[in-house]
């Protein structure tokens, strides 16, 4: 695959795809399409063909042209990647060779001021990476108090969360909550930040996008899904940019790799055989050079794993966390 446009190559993508080991025939699913990276990378391999899933329009609409060089290699379909396993089996797919995701938000959402997910960017404060459901603005307009401290504080991690969450509602009652900068300016005020260190608002807008987009549970489900279509050594290669999606993606396969039967007090409830063998024992970290060329790879964790012959696990119930439904109608 060539092209005269410049090549996006996504963080961590070399090390990526060189885990997901892509081959001629084979079928790989890029679960999270965005700008194309991961897909071209495994297309410069002959005879692969890939199933390339994103939530975002745009970023579906950013593909046609690669759709078109691959001459019938690439497929896209705008979804959820937490739906792929349905979206193989409406593709005709019946197992796949690789599974790759790159977790949150992209470099193309956070460059788009009119995205609103950027409080560095003035824009509106919309945050979706589809373009349905409520926005960022709605949920700071409606969400009570509490409901705003405890999204903050769990998908946020800031230990500020109450006074955030204070702050909001107080100036709410002044003027309407509509633009990134007006958010950022509020968080600033009463989260208090080093020079050098991230900036103040940089947790709460974690938190709204990861609540608005549900991208929590998108993960965990998509997980359960990449090990429902994966082949007996078909690979799960998957990156992420922060400690809340890391620790999903390492318990997840910590759970599917433990081997051993039951307890010798309850012999007779036998744990279901591994799913996944652990090819990352410590998460692959971008180095020097890379997070030089782009800051944001300086978070960045790889995990990989390979499926086993083993059933799919049961799936387990998603958390109960603060989930946008309950929040936007009061419950």
């Amino acid at each position: 695959m060539s092209s005269s446009a410049p090549r996006h190559i996504p963080v961590l993508g070399h090390q990526a795809v060189a885990l997901l080991t892509p081959r001629d025939g084979g079928i790989y699913v890029d679960a999270t399409f965005g700008a194309g990276g991961y897909s071209r990378m495994i297309l410069d391999i002959p005879g692969t063909r890939i199933l390339g899933i994103d939530r975002d329009r745009s970023a579906i609409a950013g593909g046609f042209d690669l759709v078109e060089q691959s001459a019938g290699r690439l497929t896209l379909v705008e979804d959820r990647f937490s739906n792929l396993a349905e979206i193989c089996a409406a593709q005709g797919l019946q197992g796949v060779d690789g599974v790759v995701m790159d977790i949150g938000v992209s470099s193309m959402q956070l460059d788009e001021a009119g995205r609103g997910f950027s409080f560095r960017l003035g824009g509106p404060l919309d945050m979706r990476m589809g373009h349905d459901g409520p926005t960022a603005a709605d949920v700071i307009a409606r969400a009570s108090e509490a409901d705003l401290a405890n999204i903050i504080y769990i998908f946020g991690e800031e230990r500020h969360s109450r006074s955030v969450a204070r702050a909001i509602v107080a100036a709410r009652k002044e003027a309407p909550i509509t633009t990134t900068r007006a958010l950022a300016d509020i968080v600033a005020k009463v989260v208090w930040s080093k020079p050098g260190e991230i900036h103040p608002a940089t947790r709460t807008f974690q938190a709204l996008r990861i609540f608005v987009n549900g991208e929590l549970d998108e993960l965990h489900l998509a997980l359960a899904a990449a090990e429902r279509v994966l082949k007996p050594g078909g690979r799960l290669v998957v990156v992420s940019f922060h400690s809340l999606e890391d620790r999903i993606v390492k318990n997840f396969l910590g759970e599917r790799a433990k081997a051993g039967g039951g307890s010798r007090h309850l012999p007779e409830l036998a744990q279901a055989a591994p799913s996944f063998v652990i090819l990352t024992k410590r998460p692959v970290t971008a180095d020097n050079d890379e997070i030089a060329v782009n800051p944001r790879a300086r978070s960045a964790k790889l995990r990989a794993a390979e499926r086993s012959a083993a059933p799919a696990h049961i799936a387990a119930d998603l958390p109960a966390w603060p989930v946008l439904a309950d929040v936007m109608r009061g419950g």
